[in-house]
């Protein structure tokens, strides 16, 4: 991740949801639109997201300590999480309770082309945001799809952000939509119905965090290039013949930890055997860069005892030979 495309999606996120919060809330004391006091709690929740992320990601730099010897790289899992809270609860129920009373209770809107004119400026410093997210994703997306790169970034602060900015964007859409019918129609029902699309969809959104982080939260195995990877430079052919099985944890989007049982020769030395091991954790370690704790254990290799034992969650690639 580069933590630092991280932290520049995340500025600029910041700096345009603070503006846009500003301008939205002045709209809306000037039109009275429920779709417009919505929206600028929605860029305020985004804004504290943000603020959110970058304090997660200060605080994940911490030295391991006696009590926490791996880190602290999960800090920005929790903050995440935290956001996906914060999403759902001041963006999305706010919203839906606001479209409540707006529907219940409509009135017009007055001085139209305040809000006309900042839905506008925040579509637009909303797709500032949006395309430095993007930019900064692809550098690491790959030939994934969004979706997959979502679903399996074990750094959170990009997917958060681009899911926050689409959410935004769309947001705004729903708002100049609600905010234009209402003026239409002259009726301010459609000012709420907009309000009540909004909440619903930050509450989706929020869930679609929530869900993701959660899975951070309770530990993520090493992608598949990165398992061949670890499984190929763990062997020498020499004196580790093969893995004969492996677990693989991330103890923060860039720190993994790698537990294998690797065969060896039954005649070797414990000084072979020891240099192997090192030799096989400096070569683990050029191929993943971010495997910085390993632990192997050697073992000899039986082909029955190995079959009879098997633990397919503990094999990445079982049924290949390594």
């Amino acid at each position: 991740m580069s933590a630092s495309g991280g932290t520049r999606a995340i500025v600029a996120a910041l700096a345009a949801n603070l503006a846009i919060a500003v301008a939205k809330f002045v709209a809306f004391v000037f039109s009275m639109s429920s779709s417009m006091l919505a929206e600028s709690v929605h860029s305020l929740a985004d804004s504290g997201n943000q603020a959110l992320l970058l304090l997660g990601g200060k605080k994940a730099q911490r030295e391991a300590t006696p009590q926490h010897p791996f880190g602290y790289g999960r800090e920005r899992y929790i903050y995440a999480f935290l956001v996906s809270i914060v999403l759902f609860t001041v963006g999305g129920m706010f919203a839906l309770y606001e479209g409540y009373e707006k529907v219940n209770h409509p009135h017009p809107i007055e001085a139209w082309y305040w809000p006309i004119g900042v839905l506008v400026f925040a579509i637009v410093a909303e797709g500032f945001s949006f395309k430095t997210a993007i930019k900064e994703s692809n550098e690491l997306r790959g030939t994934q799809t969004w979706s997959q790169f979502i679903r399996r970034a074990k750094a959170p602060e990009l997917p958060v952000v681009l899911l926050e900015d689409a959410g935004a964007l769309v947001g705004l859409v729903l708002a100049l939509a609600g905010v234009g019918l209402a003026l239409a129609t002259g009726d301010g029902i459609w000012d709420g119905i907009g309000t009540l699309c909004i909440g619903t969809l930050l509450i989706v959104i929020a869930v679609v965090l929530a869900a993701e982080t959660k899975s951070l939260l309770l530990g993520e195995a090493a992608g598949p290039e990165q398992v061949e990877k670890i499984l190929a430079a763990a062997v020498d052919g020499n004196t580790v013949t093969r893995v004969i099985h492996m677990r693989t944890l991330h103890l923060g989007p860039e720190e993994l930890l790698v537990a294998a049982k690797i065969a060896v020769r039954h005649d070797d030395t414990a000084t072979e055997v020891a240099r192997a091991i090192d030799a096989a954790e400096a070569r683990i370690r050029e191929a993943v860069p971010i495997a910085r704790v390993i632990y192997l254990e050697p073992d000899i290799y039986q082909a029955d005892v190995a079959r009879a034992s098997a633990d397919p969650a503990a094999d990445p690639a079982a049924g290949q030979d390594h």
